[in-house]
């Protein structure tokens, strides 16, 4: 059963894990957010699912420490920790990694789709392109959603696009979706592919 595409607010926060051993079971197809922390991740769910708190939005960068399922009808939605936030200790960041590669290198879960948000603003970070070649290399199906797109004037977004061609690995080859949580731009293709990649 798929996501009704006109009750995306009926989701429900299901349950937050600190180690891969404690994520529930796959079950059901699960749909995974993934990026530097503070990129807008909660802010991306929230307007996704038409919510102002539904995920916790956090001006201090590294807060999302743990694997965060939140449950749509028979679709998981997966918010993994934020991950090149420098200040916190090494073994917090090696536990984050951790978590994050170990959950994306399951082959038992479903993963329909991954998306992988980058701040538009600037070119994408070491751990952006490191993620990205990740997902190339173990072919997860995924998009790029670029963030923060409010930001930028008309100029600036258009030489942020042309400069994200040599920027980004395999980019003509990739779903890129400009997102403002601020304006909703973005939200109702982020919702298509949903429903696209778990629909009937």
């Amino acid at each position: 059963m798929q996501p009704d595409k006109h009750r995306f607010d009926n989701a429900e926060f299901f349950g937050a894990y600190g180690t891969f051993e404690q994520l529930p079971e796959p079950q059901k197809p699960e749909i995974v957010f993934v990026g530097r922390s503070n990129v807008g991740k909660s802010s991306l769910i929230n307007k996704i699912f038409a919510r102002k708190s539904l995920a916790r939005v956090s001006s201090e960068p590294g807060k999302t420490r743990t694997i965060n399922f939140y449950r749509l009808g028979e679709v998981y939605f997966v918010d993994l920790p934020g991950y090149g936030y420098a200040k916190v200790s090494k073994s917090e960041k090696e536990r984050w990694n951790k978590l994050i590669s170990g959950y994306l290198s399951d082959p038992e879960r479903d993963i329909a789709i991954v998306f992988s948000l980058i701040d538009m603003r600037h070119p994408p970070t070491r751990d952006d392109i490191t993620m990205i070649n990740f997902l190339i290399d173990t072919e997860l199906p995924f998009c790029v959603v670029l963030t923060k797109s409010d930001k930028l004037n008309k100029s600036e977004r258009t030489a942020r696009l042309e400069a994200l061609k040599d920027e980004i690995p395999c980019f003509s080859q990739i779903t890129v979706i400009p997102f403002s949580a601020l304006t909703g731009e973005g939200t109702d293709d982020i919702r298509e592919v949903i429903e696209e990649v778990v629909g009937e």
